[in-house]
């Protein structure tokens, strides 16, 4: 044999030691799995005390990892707690906030509110690492500014490579009753059948003004009544929100409109795992963002009467079953051990959400208040499960006090990136906490706020006194009295005549009153006086870095029927292209099927 020389040696050494260099950058960057549930309850999983609804896959996803007991939302409906989700920022900071009784979520496609694109999102901070990043499920973070089709909210400005989903939320007329569905299918023809019957008059007035033939004006005079008569009936229906706000898209393109909901959970999963498949040599990051449990709760026959609880655990469970159909692609792609999974809700179960005396809504366990209340706990308390199997010790329950304003700076930590340096990020990385590193969080106040109103604050002192002391300076009154909801307008108010204002504040130590039924008052509690003092200078301090911004929520938050998006030619926007690829998914799969061959 012949020896080597010692030029190849060298080349052959480099190589090797490159390809060795990129295996442990990679090693050292995980990817990443986000699951969002929508409006799900802390008291609705097993893991969380529940015995009656079987989520036998998220409890798994907890054994497996650590599991935040006091994880909490950084607002109580879905637009502000997504963007703080997002940018690891509280909602006023960015602008995703009303003010006075103003609606405080994304109101419908047709306004041009949104998360404004100066915000920095986890996508983006993670694209800059070298990840493909996916956003497959609801968005509601607003779509368009000027027109119809300028998408200037769209997912891709704020780092994600791929979007397939819901650009708004569920409503109730997302999922009509089933005896529209010939209403819907005659709909989508009418179209048709309007331009084949104004051609018939076309050519028919052109013919008899030509002679050719010989047919009564009366005739024709009918057939353009006819017409308009189709057009008023197709335009009257069309004032449903099924077709105007109930879509979905896949990158710039509708791809059903109206959305058939109770098939759109089961697409959004094939379309994760196909995710997962396209890009398993990483680093990844995928967000999962469920339409489930959010109203009207669209189920699949095969889940429909499965659960002790009607139609809110039989989606419960579809939900969970669709959590297990992602982790175990995770395992059959083997990525198990190099993937960083987290489950959550973005905010507390909605309680007011019924039909008839059947209860829609989630269950917050202990916890007084639900949805849509700024400072109770049981609309901010929401599940928090970490799984990293090798990185993050099984079996743990984390009792500290995080948030879900905590995962961009985890999620720059292990990616080796850091969090935006030029604006302030309240959010804290959770790594040395979840590894053992420390014994507290590193959160000593949180902020609660209903919209732009502060309502609430929490203090977890830095000692091992084991308190955590709440503070509430609003409160809403619930309808009726003592209901623990606003039954009356389904969703509670954070201003003016629907709420109460407390000074002194309502003030409840947690650690042994976490239903918060009884207030501390200076003569049951020692350091009560101490207490709202060290509060009130912390909210002083913290409401001075508050700065100006245009309130996302409030004037920008009306319709402008310009805005509307639409598949075909408006006002004719039925669409369902579900069964086919539009040419830029063809185009990604094809390149990547090249790549993927000549490795």
């Amino acid at each position: 044999m012949r020896v080597m020389s010692p030029l190849v040696f060298t080349s052959l050494v480099c190589a090797l030691l490159n390809m060795c260099q990129a295996h442990r950058v990679h090693d050292d960057k995980p990817n990443i799995v986000l699951i969002m549930a929508d409006d799900l309850g802390i008291g609705d999983l097993g893991c969380y005390g529940n015995n009656t609804i079987r989520t036998p896959h998220i409890d798994r996803l907890a054994r497996e990892g650590a599991q935040l007991t006091q994880h909490l939302s950084a607002a109580s409906l879905c637009s502000p707690s997504r963007s703080a989700f997002l940018t690891g920022r509280y909602p006023i900071r960015s602008g995703m906030v009303s003010s006075g009784n103003n609606t405080r979520v994304v109101k419908n496609l047709a306004v041009p509110a949104g998360l404004p694109l100066n915000e920095t999102t986890f996508a983006a901070l993670l694209k800059k690492q070298g990840y493909s990043t996916g956003l497959i499920g609801k968005w509601h973070q607003g779509l368009n500014c000027d027109s119809r089709s300028d998408h200037c909210h769209h997912p891709y400005n704020y780092g994600f490579d791929y979007y397939y989903g819901m650009p708004y939320t569920l409503i109730d007329s997302c999922w009509p009753a089933p005896s529209r569905s010939m209403e819907i299918a005659f709909e989508s023809r009418l179209w048709l059948c309007i331009q084949l019957v104004a051609i018939a008059v076309l050519t028919l007035t052109f013919g008899k003004l030509s002679g050719w033939v010989s047919v009564p004006w009366l005739l024709i005079f009918s057939m353009i009544l006819f017409i308009f008569l189709l057009g008023y009936a197709w335009l009257s229906s069309y004032t449903s929100r099924l077709y105007w706000d109930c879509l979905l898209m896949r990158e710039h393109e509708i791809t059903e409109q109206p959305m058939k909901a109770e098939r759109a959970g089961s697409i959004m999963v094939k379309e994760a795992i196909s995710f997962l498949e396209r890009y398993r040599k990483g680093p990844f990051l995928l967000f999962f963002s469920f339409l489930h449990v959010h109203v009207p709760l669209p189920t699949t026959d095969d889940f429909i009467g499965t659960s002790k609880h009607g139609l809110y655990g039989d989606n419960v469970e579809e939900m969970d079953f669709m959590v297990g159909k992602i982790l175990d692609a995770i395992d059959e792609f083997g990525l198990r051990n190099d993937t960083l999974v987290y489950f959550t809700s973005d905010h507390g179960g909605h309680l007011e959400a019924r039909r008839g005396h059947a209860q829609l809504g989630g269950w917050n366990g202990i916890y007084k208040g639900g949805k849509g209340m700024g400072g109770w706990e049981g609309g901010i308390r929401v599940p928090g499960i970490v799984r990293w199997p090798g990185k993050i010790p099984a079996g743990q329950f984390i009792k500290e006090a995080t948030s879900l304003m905590d995962i961009l700076p985890t999620l720059a930590s292990v990616s080796g990136g850091s969090p935006p340096q030029d604006r302030i990020i309240d959010g804290r990385d959770l790594m040395p906490l979840l590894q053992g590193n420390i014994r507290h969080s590193e959160h000593e106040f949180l902020f609660h706020y209903c919209s732009s109103y502060l309502h609430a604050v929490r203090w977890i002192p830095k000692d091992d006194s084991g308190a955590v002391w709440k503070a509430h300076y609003v409160t809403p009154i619930f309808q009726p009295p003592s209901s623990g909801g606003c039954y009356v307008t389904s969703l509670c108010q954070c201003f003016g005549e629907q709420v109460t204002y407390h000074n002194p504040p309502l003030l409840f130590d947690l650690s042994r009153d976490p239903s918060e039924s009884t207030p501390l008052t200076p003569d049951t509690e020692p350091l009560y006086d101490v207490v709202i003092k060290k509060v009130a200078t912390a909210l002083k301090e913290h409401q001075e870095t508050i700065m100006p911004v245009t309130y996302q929520l409030a004037e920008l938050n009306q319709a402008r029927k310009w805005l509307t998006p639409c598949c075909g030619v408006f006002p004719f926007c039925l669409c369902d292209k579900e069964g086919e690829l539009s040419a830029p998914m063809l185009r990604r799969r094809h390149n990547y099927n090249q790549v993927t061959k000549g490795q």
